[in-house]
Protein backbone atom coordinates (compact mmCIF):
# COMPACT_ATOMS: atom_id res chain seq x y z
CA UNK A 1 0.00 0.00 0.00
CA UNK A 2 2.97 2.74 -0.88
CA UNK A 3 0.17 4.98 -2.55
CA UNK A 4 -1.87 5.16 0.71
CA UNK A 5 -2.35 8.67 1.87
CA UNK A 6 -4.71 10.30 5.21
CA UNK A 7 -7.31 10.49 2.60
CA UNK A 8 -7.12 7.12 0.72
CA UNK A 9 -9.90 5.59 3.67
CA UNK A 10 -12.10 8.10 3.35
CA UNK A 11 -12.09 8.58 -0.14
CA UNK A 12 -12.53 4.49 -0.84
CA UNK A 13 -15.11 4.05 1.73
CA UNK A 14 -17.30 6.89 1.60
CA UNK A 15 -20.36 5.34 -0.59
CA UNK A 16 -20.57 2.32 1.78
CA UNK A 17 -19.20 3.86 5.44
CA UNK A 18 -22.46 4.14 6.77
CA UNK A 19 -23.63 1.01 5.77
CA UNK A 20 -20.61 -0.96 6.35
CA UNK A 21 -21.10 0.23 10.46
CA UNK A 22 -24.47 -0.41 11.24
CA UNK A 23 -23.65 -1.06 14.89
CA UNK A 24 -22.32 2.64 15.31
CA UNK A 25 -25.34 3.46 14.28
CA UNK A 26 -26.29 4.08 18.28
CA UNK A 27 -24.63 7.07 19.22
CA UNK A 28 -26.90 8.21 21.89
CA UNK A 29 -24.49 7.33 24.72
CA UNK A 30 -21.76 8.88 22.75
CA UNK A 31 -23.56 11.99 21.81
CA UNK A 32 -25.07 11.95 25.83
CA UNK A 33 -21.18 12.13 27.00
CA UNK A 34 -19.81 14.56 24.25
CA UNK A 35 -22.32 17.31 25.04
CA UNK A 36 -21.90 17.56 28.60
CA UNK A 37 -17.86 17.69 28.03
CA UNK A 38 -18.76 20.42 25.46
CA UNK A 39 -20.87 22.68 27.62
CA UNK A 40 -21.46 25.77 25.72
CA UNK A 41 -18.96 24.59 23.08
CA UNK A 42 -17.63 24.97 20.19
CA UNK A 43 -16.53 21.08 19.59
CA UNK A 44 -13.75 19.70 17.05
CA UNK A 45 -14.05 16.61 15.85
CA UNK A 46 -11.16 15.13 13.69
CA UNK A 47 -12.03 12.53 11.16
CA UNK A 48 -15.55 14.18 10.96
CA UNK A 49 -16.40 11.64 8.47
CA UNK A 50 -19.87 11.12 7.13
CA UNK A 51 -21.55 13.33 10.59
CA UNK A 52 -22.16 9.77 12.68
CA UNK A 53 -21.55 11.75 15.81
CA UNK A 54 -21.37 15.34 14.74
CA UNK A 55 -24.89 15.87 13.38
CA UNK A 56 -26.39 14.77 16.46
CA UNK A 57 -24.08 16.48 18.43
CA UNK A 58 -25.00 19.95 16.48
CA UNK A 59 -28.55 18.73 17.02
CA UNK A 60 -28.15 18.87 21.03
CA UNK A 61 -27.33 22.96 19.87
CA UNK A 62 -23.46 22.28 19.61
CA UNK A 63 -21.33 24.53 18.55
CA UNK A 64 -19.05 21.95 15.71
CA UNK A 65 -16.23 22.12 13.74
CA UNK A 66 -14.70 19.35 11.48
CA UNK A 67 -11.36 18.40 10.27
CA UNK A 68 -11.05 15.40 7.81
CA UNK A 69 -8.53 14.44 4.95
CA UNK A 70 -11.19 13.48 2.43
CA UNK A 71 -13.17 15.78 0.47
CA UNK A 72 -15.61 12.47 -0.49
CA UNK A 73 -16.82 11.28 2.77
CA UNK A 74 -17.18 14.87 3.87
CA UNK A 75 -19.52 15.33 1.11
CA UNK A 76 -21.74 12.41 2.68
CA UNK A 77 -21.91 14.56 5.49
CA UNK A 78 -23.32 17.25 3.53
CA UNK A 79 -25.57 15.84 1.74
CA UNK A 80 -27.80 14.72 4.95
CA UNK A 81 -29.84 17.37 6.72
CA UNK A 82 -27.79 19.77 8.85
CA UNK A 83 -24.60 18.64 7.26
CA UNK A 84 -24.12 21.61 4.99
CA UNK A 85 -23.74 24.06 8.11
CA UNK A 86 -20.82 22.05 10.13
CA UNK A 87 -17.60 23.75 9.21
CA UNK A 88 -14.73 21.50 7.98
CA UNK A 89 -11.22 21.91 7.22
CA UNK A 90 -10.34 19.49 4.64
CA UNK A 91 -6.53 18.49 5.94
CA UNK A 92 -4.90 15.86 7.76
CA UNK A 93 -5.46 15.81 11.51
CA UNK A 94 -1.68 14.53 12.46
CA UNK A 95 -0.96 18.19 12.09
CA UNK A 96 -3.97 21.03 11.84
CA UNK A 97 -4.39 24.46 12.16
CA UNK A 98 -8.23 25.59 12.27
CA UNK A 99 -7.99 29.64 12.63
CA UNK A 100 -9.87 32.48 14.01
CA UNK A 101 -8.73 35.35 12.12
CA UNK A 102 -4.92 35.98 12.87
CA UNK A 103 -4.93 32.78 15.50
CA UNK A 104 -5.81 29.17 15.71
CA UNK A 105 -9.67 29.03 17.05
CA UNK A 106 -10.05 27.77 20.77
CA UNK A 107 -12.71 24.58 21.68
CA UNK A 108 -14.22 23.82 24.76
CA UNK A 109 -14.14 20.05 23.71
CA UNK A 110 -11.84 18.25 20.92
CA UNK A 111 -12.82 14.48 20.13
CA UNK A 112 -11.99 12.03 17.84
CA UNK A 113 -13.87 8.22 18.08
CA UNK A 114 -14.32 4.72 16.38
CA UNK A 115 -10.67 4.37 16.54
CA UNK A 116 -9.53 7.18 13.96
CA UNK A 117 -6.37 8.56 15.82
CA UNK A 118 -4.93 5.33 14.56
CA UNK A 119 -5.03 6.47 11.17
CA UNK A 120 -2.39 8.59 11.88
CA UNK A 121 0.24 5.88 11.42
CA UNK A 122 3.62 7.13 12.71
CA UNK A 123 3.86 7.80 16.56
CA UNK A 124 5.27 11.01 15.34
CA UNK A 125 2.03 11.65 13.51
CA UNK A 126 -0.03 10.84 16.65
CA UNK A 127 2.43 13.40 18.52
CA UNK A 128 1.60 15.95 16.32
CA UNK A 129 -1.68 15.48 16.73
CA UNK A 130 -2.00 15.50 20.12
CA UNK A 131 0.20 19.11 20.04
CA UNK A 132 -1.97 20.65 17.43
CA UNK A 133 -5.09 19.86 19.51
CA UNK A 134 -3.80 21.61 22.51
CA UNK A 135 -2.83 24.74 20.75
CA UNK A 136 -6.48 24.40 19.83
CA UNK A 137 -7.66 23.48 23.52
CA UNK A 138 -9.32 26.76 25.75
CA UNK A 139 -7.91 26.42 29.12
CA UNK A 140 -10.88 24.63 30.60
CA UNK A 141 -11.39 22.45 27.32
CA UNK A 142 -11.04 18.42 26.65
CA UNK A 143 -9.30 16.07 24.79
CA UNK A 144 -11.30 12.82 24.40
CA UNK A 145 -10.11 10.18 22.27
CA UNK A 146 -11.84 6.85 22.03
CA UNK A 147 -9.85 3.38 20.74
CA UNK A 148 -9.81 0.21 21.04
CA UNK A 149 -7.44 -1.50 23.60
CA UNK A 150 -4.69 -3.50 21.02
CA UNK A 151 -5.01 -7.64 21.16
CA UNK A 152 -1.78 -9.10 19.53
CA UNK A 153 -3.35 -12.35 19.95
CA UNK A 154 -5.81 -12.21 17.63
CA UNK A 155 -2.93 -12.14 14.94
CA UNK A 156 -1.34 -16.20 14.07
CA UNK A 157 1.88 -15.26 12.05
CA UNK A 158 1.25 -12.08 12.00
CA UNK A 159 -2.25 -12.36 9.83
CA UNK A 160 -5.63 -12.60 10.52
CA UNK A 161 -8.23 -13.03 8.45
CA UNK A 162 -12.09 -13.45 9.29
CA UNK A 163 -15.79 -13.00 7.25
CA UNK A 164 -17.34 -10.47 8.91
CA UNK A 165 -20.88 -11.11 6.84
CA UNK A 166 -22.17 -14.09 5.08
CA UNK A 167 -25.30 -13.75 3.03
CA UNK A 168 -26.88 -15.16 0.44
CA UNK A 169 -25.85 -12.34 -2.09
CA UNK A 170 -22.77 -10.57 0.06
CA UNK A 171 -19.62 -11.71 1.43
CA UNK A 172 -17.39 -9.24 3.37
CA UNK A 173 -13.90 -10.45 4.38
CA UNK A 174 -11.11 -8.99 6.28
CA UNK A 175 -7.67 -9.61 5.79
CA UNK A 176 -4.85 -8.29 7.83
CA UNK A 177 -1.23 -7.90 8.12
CA UNK A 178 0.87 -6.85 11.01
CA UNK A 179 4.08 -5.47 11.71
CA UNK A 180 4.07 -6.00 15.25
CA UNK A 181 7.95 -3.70 15.55
CA UNK A 182 5.84 -0.39 14.01
CA UNK A 183 2.96 -1.12 15.57
CA UNK A 184 1.06 -1.04 12.34
CA UNK A 185 -1.98 -3.49 10.80
CA UNK A 186 -2.61 -3.19 6.98
CA UNK A 187 -5.88 -4.15 5.86
CA UNK A 188 -8.61 -4.61 3.10
CA UNK A 189 -12.35 -5.16 3.74
CA UNK A 190 -13.26 -7.29 0.71
CA UNK A 191 -16.80 -7.11 -0.60
CA UNK A 192 -17.84 -10.11 -3.02
CA UNK A 193 -21.36 -9.76 -4.13
CA UNK A 194 -23.00 -10.26 -7.36
CA UNK A 195 -21.67 -6.86 -9.12
CA UNK A 196 -18.16 -7.87 -8.64
CA UNK A 197 -15.45 -7.26 -5.90
CA UNK A 198 -14.89 -3.97 -3.96
CA UNK A 199 -11.75 -3.16 -2.21
CA UNK A 200 -11.84 -1.01 0.57
CA UNK A 201 -8.03 -0.72 2.42
CA UNK A 202 -7.29 0.42 5.86
CA UNK A 203 -3.92 1.27 7.72
CA UNK A 204 -4.32 1.96 11.15
CA UNK A 205 -1.02 2.70 13.43
CA UNK A 206 -2.08 1.18 17.39
CA UNK A 207 -0.77 2.83 20.27
CA UNK A 208 -1.71 1.25 24.20
CA UNK A 209 -3.13 3.83 26.38
CA UNK A 210 -0.42 4.19 28.41
CA UNK A 211 1.35 5.29 25.22
CA UNK A 212 -1.22 7.80 24.59
CA UNK A 213 -0.91 9.08 28.10
CA UNK A 214 2.96 9.93 27.24
CA UNK A 215 2.14 11.74 24.29
CA UNK A 216 -0.20 13.75 25.76
CA UNK A 217 2.10 14.73 28.31
CA UNK A 218 4.72 15.60 25.37
CA UNK A 219 2.06 18.25 24.49
CA UNK A 220 1.32 19.84 28.05
CA UNK A 221 -2.16 17.60 28.89
CA UNK A 222 -2.83 15.39 31.61
CA UNK A 223 -5.15 12.42 32.03
CA UNK A 224 -7.94 13.59 34.06
CA UNK A 225 -10.36 10.00 33.52
CA UNK A 226 -10.65 7.13 31.65
CA UNK A 227 -13.72 4.98 30.90
CA UNK A 228 -13.80 1.61 29.54
CA UNK A 229 -17.10 2.33 27.85
CA UNK A 230 -19.76 5.71 26.75
CA UNK A 231 -21.57 4.90 29.95
CA UNK A 232 -18.64 5.87 32.25
CA UNK A 233 -17.96 2.58 33.24
CA UNK A 234 -14.65 1.75 34.82
CA UNK A 235 -11.85 0.74 32.75
CA UNK A 236 -10.25 -2.61 33.35
CA UNK A 237 -7.92 -5.32 32.64
CA UNK A 238 -10.56 -6.89 30.29
CA UNK A 239 -12.07 -3.82 28.99
CA UNK A 240 -11.68 -3.90 24.90
CA UNK A 241 -11.99 0.20 24.20
CA UNK A 242 -11.11 2.93 26.47
CA UNK A 243 -12.68 6.16 26.37
CA UNK A 244 -9.88 8.87 27.72
CA UNK A 245 -10.16 12.31 28.46
CA UNK A 246 -7.37 15.04 28.47
CA UNK A 247 -7.41 18.58 30.09
CA UNK A 248 -4.41 20.59 29.92
CA UNK A 249 -1.62 20.01 32.67
CA UNK A 250 -1.22 23.77 34.13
Amino acid sequence: MNDYTAATYGDRIAEVYDEMYPMRANVGPAVDALTKLAGSGPALELGIGTGRIALPLAARGIEVHGIDASEAIVAKMRAKPGGAAIPVTIADFAGFSVRDGNRDKKFRLVYVVFNTLFQATSQEAQVRCFQSVAAHLSDDGVFLVEAFVPDPTRFTRNQNISASRVESDLVSIDISRHDPVNQLVHSQHIFIGETGVRLYPVQVRYSWHSELDLMAQLAGLRLRERWGDWDCSPFTASSEYHVSIYEKAT
